[in-house]
This record gives structure tokens, sequence and C-alpha cells, in this order.
């Protein structure tokens, strides 16, 4: 079932099957703004994660993914920092964005702007 025009809830599931797949609608439109600017697909590697499956897969312990606020992915023919770029450029005072070698981490934290 989509959810926003591009994205099914289950592509945001915990990888554990535990079922949490309830993703921020600030997250949501982000990663559909991103979708619409580069137009190709996004892939999402880690969206929702429970307590219990963040702390195997080493996620802090506050991790925004816990919240639903939070998702790893790459887009199909773009350079992850190229995303990054275009993130960082877009949004200066909101959301923390990640850059990783393949992929990139975007959440919607409430305490002002983090990059890393």
């Amino acid at each position: 079932m989509n959810i926003s025009k591009h994205f099914k809830r289950s592509e945001f599931a915990c990888s554990c099957g535990c079922g949490f797949d309830t993703v921020d609608k600030e997250t949501l439109e982000v990663l559909e703004d991103v979708r619409t600017h580069f137009d190709k697909p996004v892939v999402i590697n880690s969206g929702c994660r429970c307590a219990e499956h963040n702390k195997r897969v080493g996620g802090a312990p506050n991790s925004k993914h816990v919240q639903g606020r939070a998702a790893d992915f790459k887009v199909h023919g773009i350079t992850a920092q190229e995303v990054y770029d275009y993130l960082d450029e877009k949004y200066p005072y909101s959301l923390g964005v990640g850059l990783y070698p393949t992929w990139v981490h975007v959440d919607t934290r409430t305490d002002g702007p983090a990059r890393w």
C-alpha cells in the first residue's frame, strides 16, 4: 500500500520483522522531494527500527530511526555526494544529513540541523 506518490509503507519497515513501519510525515515529504528533484527511484536501506534491532545494528541509543523519523537511502544513478549536497543546500536550517560512501542518512530532528 502506497503512503505517498512513490513510497510504500513496507519500504520503511524494521528489517527484524517486528512490524514497526510508521514513518514520520516530514521524513516522507523530504524523501518525496529527493525523488522528484532527481527524477530517479529512491531505495530505502534502513527506515524504521525497533529499539532491539537498532541496538543489534549499532545504532545510536536515541536514533531517529527508532522514532520513525529517519531513513538511510540511495538514489539510482546519483552519487551519495550529490544527494547530500542537494539536501544540505535545500534544507540548511533543518534536518540531520549524513554522508556515507554509497548512501545518505536523513532525519527530521527537532533540535536544529546536524551534518556529518
